[in-house]
């Protein structure tokens, strides 16, 4: 048990080795890597995900006519003019100046074409006490948020000086607009905060200033990289904002957990005796092959979305799969060469109001795992019960899922005045905020029959009872397209608007445009993107919950040469997920506890998000089981008892997987914070799973399992033993004969 060297076999441990043998060189490769990733992906540049791309079905097919026929359709806006009580209509004289007024303003500030009028277009409400000028802006639709500002002036001064009427606007515009001013800024606190956040917590954890800043700068480092990177594959994959943002969130996650394993089992190894090469080697034996393990599954996990289909999906699945997979390699190359050059340097800037750590290198947080694993272990029939029915309470809402691509009022709520005239024009003119578009391809479509097929589509369309009108038909002759708005009976309500749509597709276009041959007629917008993407995110959730669940059991056999551990790796994982599921649902579409988090009169969870916290969380929850599995397996090896070894693990671990958690729950919430109910539904689902995980599920359900299962943890059947065998990188300590079951085979640990 001394400080002889013994050799040790394994990429992490030989990695770990020659790092630390040529600190210099390897810092030297680690930065040379960071700055040639950044240097060439800021010369290649990025291509982001077109909008033809992010979707899927008819809505795909219909973006990619528009795409293709060079059609480049402007930001529309809409200006409600509508009388504060029933004294005035549409029709009166003072309500006509009104809308003069604001068509005389608009065109004033030389940013908009194509005014109409409510008299010329008949949008004028049922009840005659709203009515919409409608115009384009000038330029590119991308920027259009941009130019919008003068226009907007210009319609707060008609509305200063028409004090009867509401006069408001409304636009992709003017959308974009407001939110870039209240939540452009949003995501880059939240995003700058993480990093401080993260600090905070690990010099509490560390006590001292560089062991805290060491996890944090490789987590950077590592985020740095995968930027660069991002601009090189996006050539092949496309990237997206939404990517960045969260292979943000995954790095720093990643990042400063495998430092943090790495660190503390250095530190403690150090504490209990070893000189500084020895701590070192058996940190890179142990910790660092729990590092490799994590990282392949967290990316094989990540890997999972691009089977999907989706573009975004993919673009995410990829960024993170790159940013864990720099992460890892950090932690177990240039990580070891740090600390060989820091040696007790480490130690410095230590906080004089936080007591050292005990010279056995416990943690004082043990303590109450220690009381909490004496009962388990005491009763684990009873702790497992206990717990899985807790689980299975909490996940128990989950059935009732319901998702949907979130309204500008659900996303929102009314804390944005725009949001308030979205939800009038909505009452006024149901569906007039969000119409189905036609996309009407043909040979010609100025033929006879297609152009009294159209004819019939806007007659139909309202006698169907999908739209109250009015059908709108824009031509481009020259694409031979013709786009036609239809906006929806059901409006905002997501439901009802999807009957109209259905009508639409299965009764109102094969009774007219369908009859046309030649004729190509996908139906797109709000409703329609968010039913195709629903449809589609269905049919990738089999394929990409077996590739997951599939080799993240391969791997853990492999890894553990165990299928019991592969087996129960899996359950354990689907409860944490489950669980989390539950808290969504309960949450946010049933509104429990709702207002704690700013969540009241949700209805649902975003479309996207169960499939990816499915995949980040599989993938992030494997950080806290292969760390524990593995000290529990490495104090079998030496000898201890099935038991022991796992009073021995569990608690040795408790201090970092709890200093992990913090991290990582706090890194979430921030998320959680923000104002989008989408992006407090990501936080709120991650930093309920990973807290769950890493006290329910390691602390209490793992270890109560495993005294369960006693010797049969380490069963591999006899026709498994041919597998590789990737259990050698050991700790170079005297390991004890390895145990034997009955029938004399060597127990597979």
């Amino acid at each position: 048990m001394g400080n002889g060297e013994t050799r040790v076999r394994g990429v992490a441990a030989r990695a770990g080795g020659w790092s630390a043998r040529h600190r210099w060189a390897a810092v030297g490769i680690w930065v040379l890597f960071v700055v040639l990733a950044m240097g060439l992906g800021s010369a290649a540049g990025r291509v982001d995900v077109k909008d033809s791309d992010q979707m899927g079905g008819e809505t795909h097919t219909a973006a990619t006519i528009v795409e293709d026929a060079g059609i480049d359709e402007p930001a529309s806006e809409t200006v409600l003019i509508q009388a504060k009580d029933d004294s005035l209509k549409a029709t009166d004289a003072e309500f006509r100046a009104a809308v003069t007024a604001v068509v005389t303003a608009v065109e004033g500030t030389g940013k908009v074409t194509g005014v109409t009028t409510p008299y010329e277009a008949r949008t004028v409400s049922k009840d005659g006490r709203s009515a919409l000028v409608q115009f384009d802006m000038r330029g590119e639709a991308d920027t259009a948020g941009e130019r919008v500002e003068p226009v907007l002036k210009a319609v707060e001064g008609v509305q200063k000086e028409h004090e009867s009427l509401r006069i408001e606007e409304i636009g992709g515009a003017s959308m974009m607009k407001t939110f870039d001013d209240a939540f452009g800024d949003d995501f880059k606190k939240a995003e700058y905060s993480a990093v401080p956040v993260a600090l905070g917590i690990l010099l509490v954890a560390f006590g001292a200033l560089v062991a805290a800043l060491v996890p944090v700068a490789l987590a950077i480092t590592a985020i740095m990289a995968t930027m660069g990177l991002m601009g090189l594959v996006s050539h092949f994959q496309p990237m997206s904002e939404t990517a960045n943002s969260v292979m943000l969130l995954v790095g720093l996650a990643v990042g400063v957990d495998y430092c943090l394993f790495y660190l503390r089992r250095e530190r403690e190894e150090r504490a209990a005796g070893r000189d500084a090469q020895t701590a070192l080697r058996i940190a890179a034996a142990t910790s660092g092959r729990a590092i490799v393990v994590s990282g392949v599954t967290v990316c094989v996990a990540m890997a999972g979305m691009l089977f999907t289909g989706i573009a975004e999906f993919e673009a995410m699945g990829l960024a993170s799969l790159m940013v864990v997979a720099v992460a890892m390699a950090g932690s177990v190359t240039v990580l070891p060469a740090l600390l060989s050059l820091l040696g007790e340097r480490v130690e410095k800037g230590r906080l004089p109001f936080l007591r050292r750590r005990r010279k056995n290198g416990a943690s004082e947080g043990s303590r109450f795992w220690t009381a909490v694993l004496r009962r388990v272990l005491a009763k684990p029939l009873l702790a497992a019960a206990v717990a899985t029915g807790a689980l299975l309470a909490v996940a128990a809402p989950a059935i009732g899922m319901k998702t949907e691509n979130l309204t500008l009022d659900q996303e929102f709520g009314d804390s944005l005045p725009i949001v308030q005239t979205y939800n009038r024009v909505n009452e006024a003119f149901p569906g007039g905020s969000d119409p189905a578009e036609v996309v009407v391809k043909a040979d010609d479509i100025n033929a006879p029959e297609v152009r009294a097929a159209l004819a019939d589509f806007r007659e139909r369309a309202v006698s169907s009872g999908a739209s109250r009108g009015p059908v709108d038909v824009t031509l481009h002759d020259e694409q031979n397209v013709a786009l036609v708005y239809v906006p929806l009976v059901g409006g905002s309500d997501q439901g009802k608007a999807g009957e109209s749509l259905d009508k639409l597709r299965d009764d109102v276009r094969p009774a007219t445009l369908g009859k046309v041959d030649g004729v190509e007629a996908p139906i797109t917008g709000q409703v329609a993107g968010s039913k195709d993407f629903n449809d589609q995110l269905v049919g990738s959730v089999l394929p990409v919950f077996v590739f997951v669940v599939v080799f993240a059991f391969l791997l853990m056999l492999l890894s553990f040469r165990s299928l019991t551990i592969a087996l129960t790796s899996i359950v354990l994982n689907l409860l944490s997920v489950g669980a989390a599921y539950g808290i969504l649902v309960a949450v946010f579409q049933h509104g429990w506890g709702a207002s704690l988090v700013g969540a009241e009169g949700v209805g649902a969870i975003i479309t996207w998000l169960p499939l990816f916290l499915f995949v980040i969380l599989f993938g992030l929850s494997m950080d806290y089981h292969v760390f524990v599995v593995s000290r529990i397996r490495e104090a079998r090896l030496r000898g201890r008892t099935t038991r022991d070894a796992i009073q021995h693990g569990v608690v040795t671990t408790a201090g970092v997987v709890t200093s992990a958690a913090v991290i990582m729950v706090a890194v979430f919430a921030i998320f959680g914070t923000l104002s989008m109910q989408s992006m407090k539904q990501m936080g709120v689902g991650l930093a309920a799973a990973v807290l769950i995980d890493a006290t329910i599920i390691r602390g209490v359900l793992l270890p109560a399992v495993m005294a369960l299962l006693g010797e049969r943890n380490w069963y591999l059947p006899k026709w498994l033993h041919r597998l590789p065998d990737l259990t050698h990188d050991e700790t170079p300590e005297a390991i004890a004969p390895a145990a034997r079951d009955d029938e004399g085979e060597r127990v597979g640990v």
